[in-house]
């Protein structure tokens, strides 16, 4: 008996080594336990709750889908494209929002903030709604288990609420799922300021390592990344932060802790060259199968076509039942 997993990942932007190692391999490992049946959808429905460029969601979300395929999640998983399937998503998701309260969807947190920075004139009534159609993503697929963070730890509430309501007023159609926390990941800094997060994007893309950024950018960064004249090296995010970061890189890279990473080095060059070493027997197989996909469009089209394929029947049972149950006519 299998575990049903589903995950979402929203194409925002070029994927960096700090979203590699906190998020897609943690899903890597769900996908390799043969317990799991993973699904995992790239989520450009919900790009569209804020202002977007058109043909750049196009070039994120074939990006986001190659980086994942060639990251290896095929054939591990089910990846498709949540648009590909809108007709069973978005159908359920106005279901769960005649279940749901403009209360519950106007407390969410990342709405309430996104609405006071975009103004109330700017704000898209798709970032209210936004939370329904998370909850149909999940639900149209009879998931268990969502790994999730502490940024959609709200969003999943609301889904289980929903779930339990709409079971209770019109009879049992979904499986409630429960939200798992991904193991603790190493949490990787800006290079070049090394108390604040990598994003995806930063001030000038220095202190940031993106996952197609060819060698020769790797070792530059690196070389820059901020340290400290101290030779002898040791953990201490604290007093150290620079030389604490790349510690915690080289450890996630190689399997091991920072302490453990740090042992054999001195001085901040050789940290900078085992960390730019790791980097790059990292990610250059990731872009090697990267470039092939892209050279490929073909290949990787079948393999969505075949995502959207198997996720579209997997969720059109589950709307069908939905759509009995709440009292809709089927003339079929």
């Amino acid at each position: 008996m299998t575990t049903r997993v589903f995950t979402g990942l929203k194409p925002t932007g070029q994927l960096q080594v700090g979203n590699y190692l906190g998020a897609i391999r943690p899903l890597l490992d769900l996908a390799a336990d043969p317990d799991n049946d993973v699904l995992v959808c790239v989520a450009d429905l919900h790009a569209l709750t804020v202002e977007h460029n058109p043909s750049q969601l196009r070039e994120l979300t074939l990006e986001m889908a190659a980086t994942l395929v060639a990251c290896e999640l095929n054939p591990r998983a089910t990846l498709f494209i949540q648009s590909s399937v809108a007709a069973e998503h978005t159908e359920l998701s106005y279901l769960l929002e005649s279940t749901a309260t403009y209360g519950e969807m106007s407390r969410m947190v990342q709405f309430k903030e996104k609405a006071k920075a975009q103004g109330a004139g700017s704000t898209r009534l798709s970032l209210l709604t936004y939370p329904a159609l998370m909850a149909a993503d999940i639900l149209a697929h009879q998931t268990e288990v969502v790994p999730v963070g502490d940024d959609q730890r709200q969003h999943l509430e609301l889904t289980t609420t929903l779930a339990r309501r709409f079971n209770t007023r019109y009879g049992h159609v979904f499986t409630v799922p429960q939200g798992v926390t991904p193991a603790e990941t190493a949490r990787i800094k800006d290079l070049r300021e090394p108390t604040t997060k990598m994003g995806k994007t930063g001030s000038d893309g220095a202190g940031v390592i993106f996952l197609r950024d060819n060698p020769d950018d790797i070792a530059a960064k690196v070389r820059r990344a901020v340290t400290d004249s101290d030779t002898s090296l040791h953990y201490d995010p604290s007093s150290r932060p620079g030389v604490s970061n790349l510690a915690t890189l080289l450890g996630a890279l190689t399997g091991m802790t920072p302490e453990q990473a740090l042992v054999g080095l001195t001085g901040s060059g050789q940290l900078k060259q085992a960390v730019t070493v790791a980097l790059v027997d990292t990610l250059g197989p990731i872009q090697k199968r990267y470039q092939d996909l892209r050279a490929d469009p073909g290949h990787l089209r079948d393999l969505l076509i075949a995502g959207r394929d198997f996720a579209s029947a997997s969720a059109a049972t589950t709307v069908a039942a939905a759509r009995e149950a709440i009292g809709l006519l089927d003339l079929a």
